[in-house]
């Protein structure tokens, strides 16, 4: 049985979350404010607390940074009505376990709660990611069921498909689980297709014996072969032509290579992995990538989350970059401003965790003094993004839909005005793949005022 402490200062959220929890097998403790609950812990051993942020007298961020200055490993779950990135920003960078927007599904709020609570460590805590996999960095939801499923899959055979767009960090994935694997001591061999020419790239592959063709002066071993006990990773595994396509499918089956002009095999023993950022089903419905080839390869299928799927890491990434490039440019940048954060929490990120790296790097090398400030982040060649740049980039045609002059005069300002937001609800919504929190994030309304106006332009 664990212990929760439930931190609110509405009596109906303690009452509500004291039965749904109590139900769960947990013994529940309630306080109705932040020093209610410092009282609890010097009497009571709690596994996991559940406070509100917006509290009268010491707020859920003030009870956060007490707690962690007593407790530093004791999982904190941070709710609110206010779907603030500012709110965001500070209790992640203050170590929340978790951050839960009111109203919350009450599935949701069990789940986290279990993988806070979770004492057969199934579920990762983030107090044991840097020990358990110091290569990556993160501890959002998305990001623990990316280490849960390194876990499950490293130590056996199975071949890996890692999904995910530019920059995420999919080699990284390969790498770990290539570490945490039971060949872990034998090579990790990256190739990246598309950097291989067509004509070269069989030759690199499975290697040739000398004299196979022009230029071929000695014999190649080929990275299948240095690969061999080991694990080879296929980055851009769509970019392969139909030819190396039907090759790599028989290396897969048979576990066997030929070099290019040899006539003798060599068995082979190589877990793939392979990476992409296409999408390979439709890839294979427009007769570009063989769908037996998909099978063999996405024995298990991974997708790595783009970093605006988890803005919750990005206060993790900004101190870990700052440490890395201040080491590396011999500056003595110690943090980002708060502001400076903030800007980074609304940006939308197109380039992932490699552009958020390019970004602290640049900053490091402009800030003059300790401290990154907003003047010192650049994006894409412009200082930092604003929400009015927002609006004017994604949603000028939208209003100009929606607001032309002729509709003004037949329907009237106020239809005019419906029909506009009703349009911006909608085409964020899809942006955010229906994610209503983020809606409401980008939008700068309250989730229960969205929800309102979803129902009201029967969005849902």
């Amino acid at each position: 049985m664990t212990s929760v402490l439930i931190v609110d200062d509405e009596r109906s959220m303690r009452d509500f979350l004291k039965i749904l929890l109590e139900k769960e097998g947990h013994k529940v403790a309630v306080a109705e404010s932040g020093n209610k609950a410092l009282d609890v812990l010097n009497n009571l051993d709690v596994d996991v607390i559940v406070s509100d942020i917006r509290m009268p007298g010491m707020t859920g961020i003030e009870l956060l940074e007490t707690v962690k200055g007593k407790h530093p490993d004791l999982p904190v779950i941070m709710i609110t009505a206010f779907a603030s990135p500012d709110d965001a920003v500070l209790a992640m960078k203050n170590g929340a376990f978790d951050y839960i927007t009111k109203p919350f599904n009450v599935d949701e709020i069990k789940s986290v709660i279990a993988s806070a609570t979770n004492k057969n460590q199934q579920t990762i805590k983030p107090q044991d990611l840097s020990a358990s996999f110091p290569e990556i960095i993160g501890k959002s939801r998305e990001m623990l069921k990316i280490f849960d499923m390194i876990q499950r899959v490293a130590p056996t055979p199975a071949n890996v498909l890692i999904y995910g767009e530019s920059g995420t960090g999919k080699e990284l994935v390969a790498q770990a689980i290539h570490k945490h694997s039971k060949v872990a001591g034998q090579n990790f061999v990256p190739i990246t297709c598309s950097a291989i020419p067509e004509d070269l790239m069989e030759s690199e592959l499975f290697g040739h014996v000398k004299g196979s063709f022009t230029g071929a002066i000695s014999d190649k071993s080929g990275l299948f072969n240095e690969a061999d006990n080991g694990t080879a990773f296929l980055d851009e595994i769509g970019e392969l032509t139909p030819i190396i396509q039907t090759k790599l499918l028989r290396v897969l089956q048979e576990r066997e290579i030929k070099p290019v002009g040899g006539t003798r095999t060599k068995r082979i023993n190589v877990r793939i992995i392979a990476a992409t950022n296409k999408v390979l089903e439709d890839e294979i419905r427009e007769g570009r990538f063989r769908e037996d080839l998909f099978y063999r390869l996405a024995v298990v299928p991974m997708r790595v989350p783009p970093l605006r799927e988890r803005k919750e890491d990005v206060p993790m990434l900004v101190d870990y970059f700052l440490k890395k490039y201040s080491r590396q440019l011999a500056k003595e940048v110690q943090e980002i401003s708060s502001y400076g954060l903030q800007v980074l929490m609304n940006y939308h990120f197109p380039g992932n965790v490699r552009e958020l790296e390019n970004i602290i790097e640049r900053g490091v090398a402009l800030a003059g003094s300790n401290i990154i400030l907003p003047e010192s982040l650049t994006f894409s060649g412009k200082t930092k993004p604003t929400n009015h740049d927002t609006i004017n980039n994604e949603y000028e045609n939208l209003f100009q839909a929606a607001a032309s002059e002729e509709e003004l005069f037949d329907l009237g300002i106020e239809t005019i005005i419906d029909n506009l937001e009703k349009r911006l609800i909608s085409h964020t919504l899809k942006k955010t793949n229906n994610s209503k929190i983020r809606a409401a994030e980008l939008l700068q309304l309250s989730f229960r005022s969205l929800r309102y106006k979803v129902k009201k332009y029967g969005l849902s």
